[in-house]
């Protein structure tokens, strides 16, 4: 167990008052349900005068909450650039013909001599005139033809352009895919709408284009493609030939792009890293998740070749967009755990798996999993608009029969400063090794710590909060993971409370489709994340929280965090039942930090075991610890 230290004199505990508990065996039935009534009733008392205390302060708070802008959905197309333009004159276009995209868009759009032939319009009359309005999801574009096609096309590749589609190709042009559906009269202006992008099988987008005159274009796709002959991906061996045109951040020149990595979580693994992995594509293998579980973007660096499975190092980039969904879904002022446990895991085994552990017996179905890990936070960080970079290092690997094994190291920054480090383990397994495994307690049925003691409950009404526009600091959408928790005041392994939750799992969650491809199953992290949201509701409801002002929650700084999985949820597995056993609340100046130990179950096992998982509320410029 970590223990938390403070500048001068320790802080003491505050464990949560607990209600008195009656013997079960003893009690009467109608007195035990009235002890559980009375008990549920000054619960939500409590919780309601919390939080109406809270929204108050929140109010009357002097320092406004910073505004949140507009949230991209899940599985929106992430743009590989971004830019403050949103409007094009004559003369920009124009530049856009000639080439210099980075002088219209800005500098991360340079290429420096890469793709010297993609050009807006490629040898045709240009029939924009200017582009009103332009976002990564459509423009608004003034024209000058009678020709609806070609005016569509070329709003498109502006599109393409802005959307950065030609930065993972080192040598390409636009290709019309589809040539779309035309009718009606052109007139001098038209709007394009994005109905889909993506960088499989080649950098596309999909438009309609709707024209004052009352013409529109349908089914049309434009695409970014390489001159025939020009290298896309690594060669046999994982050696990269040339420069595949993607920068890093600062201008580096990048190893593998999000091209590739969009190749290697649903596309054709053969691109990705090279063509002993072809035989990969279509199957079910070894990928990173997809959509908006895809939390690496680029490879920078790596010092290690293929089939030396240790001491291999390597850098990845990941960019955390300002508007990205997940920051419009947490209950969190900061990045949600669950993307630092993803961003930082899916970096370190990614190069782990280039490396080719399972080449050695090719024919066999393997899946990644993985085991377990440590991480901690170190300093607290704003990371919207900000590139991760991150340093990773493959420790070991360990060959057995019908699985492998990866141990990594790995160490994230942002503005050059350390934020969060951590070490993992991984295993690639057979079906017939996933389909034996006995979960944390060798195969035996372990009950709940309810089960064993049973209590009087109170239950937090989750699902009810969130139905409520209004409600701060719960989590919402794709990360509504639970719809209520039972408490036990001073109940739990160390008397200072336990949570108790189960939910039904649904085949057709979000998540089953992202994670992985023809391989679904819940995310690790996303278990835990859910564990942290029953602390968070509990932390709301505690009383612990009334003097705060402007408060928000975050990872906490400093707390070492242990996780064990022994096990996966499938869609098939019809519920997920988690607990939490209470073990430290301390406070300081405008702070309250909460860790817990906790477990989850599939029906008959227990398969993940979570070790000093804290969270935190604070004020808004509260002093570090």
């Amino acid at each position: 167990m970590t223990t938390l230290e403070f500048a001068g004199d320790p802080l003491p505990l505050l464990p949560t008052a607990p209600a008195p508990r009656p013997e079960p065996a003893a009690a009467t039935p109608g007195a035990s349900l009235r002890d559980t009534v009375a008990q549920a009733h000054v619960s939500a008392l409590r919780a309601q005068a919390a939080l109406q205390a809270l929204m108050l302060r929140t109010r009357t708070a002097t320092a406004p909450r910073s505004t949140t802008p507009a949230v991209a959905e899940e599985g929106a197309f992430k743009p590989l650039a971004h830019t403050p333009v949103t409007t094009l004159t004559a003369a920009q276009l124009v530049r856009l013909v000639a080439g210099d995209i980075a002088g219209v868009f800005g500098p991360a759009y340079d290429q420096g001599e890469a793709n010297p032939d993609l050009r807006l319009a490629a040898g045709k009359p240009l029939v924009l005139t200017g582009v009103d309005h332009l976002t990564r999801t459509g423009l608004t574009a003034t024209c000058d033809t009678a020709d609806l096609v070609e005016a569509a096309v070329q709003a498109a590749q502006v599109l393409a352009l802005r959307l950065g589609l030609h930065l993972c190709l080192p040598d390409a042009t636009f290709v019309q895919q589809h040539s779309g559906h035309a009718e009606g009269v052109a007139g001098g202006g038209l709007e394009l709408t994005v109905v889909s992008a993506g960088l499989v099988p080649r950098p596309h987008v999909k438009v309609e284009a709707a024209f004052r005159g009352g013409g529109r274009v349908s089914d049309l796709v434009v695409a970014v493609h390489e001159k025939p002959g020009t290298p896309i991906g690594p060669e046999r061996g994982g050696t990269v030939p040339v420069w595949l045109g993607r920068q890093g951040a600062t201008g580096e020149r990048a190893m593998l792009s999000e091209f590739h990595l969009a190749h290697l979580a649903h596309g054709d693994q053969g691109i990705a890293f090279g063509p002993e992995f072809a035989h990969y594509t279509g199957t079910k293998a070894t990928r990173l998740p997809n959509g908006g579980l895809l939390l690496v973007d680029r490879v920078l660096h790596l010092r290690g070749r293929r089939g030396e499975l240790e001491g291999a190092t390597y850098e990845t980039e990941y960019d955390s967009p300002a508007d990205s969904w997940y920051y419009g879904d947490t209950a969190n002022e900061s990045m949600p755990n669950f993307v630092y446990m993803e961003t930082s895991l899916q970096a370190a085994l990614l190069m782990g798996y280039y490396l080719g552990p399972t080449l050695s017996t090719p024919d066999a179905t393997m899946s990644l999993r993985n085991l377990g890990g440590t991480a901690t936070v170190l300093r607290e960080v704003d990371l919207r608009g900000k590139t991760i970079r991150q340093r990773s290092e493959l420790v070991s690997t360990t060959i057995l029969p019908g699985s492998s094994l990866q141990s990594f190291r790995y160490v994230l920054s942002c503005d050059g400063e350390p934020f969060y480090q951590g070490e993992t383990l991984f295993g690639y397994f057979s079906d017939e090794a996933l389909a034996n495994q006995t979960g944390l307690d060798a195969g035996r049925s372990v009950p709940t710590w309810l089960a064993e003691n049973p209590a009087p409950v109170r239950r937090l009404d989750i699902a009810a909060r969130r139905a409520d526009p209004g409600a701060r600091l719960v989590a919402r959408n794709k990360l509504a993971l639970l719809d209520h928790v039972d408490v036990v005041d001073g109940g739990g392994r160390h008397a200072q409370g336990y949570l108790h939750s189960v939910r039904r799992i649904d085949p057709d969650e979000w998540f089953f489709a992202r994670h992985f491809h023809l391989d679904p199953v819940i995310p690790g992290s996303l278990g835990v994340e859910s564990v942290i949201h029953a602390l968070q509701e509990w932390l709301l409801d505690s009383g612990l929280v009334g003097d705060l002002r402007d408060p928000g929650f975050i990872v906490p700084v400093g707390a070492e965090f242990t996780w064990k999985y022994r096990g996966q949820f499938l869609p098939t597995d019809g519920e997920t039942r988690l607990e939490a056993h209470i073990k430290d609340v301390r406070r300081g100046p405008g702070r309250v930090r909460v860790t817990a130990d906790a477990s989850l179950w599939k029906p008959g096992l227990r398969i993940y075991e979570l070790t000093d998982l804290a969270v935190e509320l604070r004020e808004r410029g509260a002093q570090p610890w």
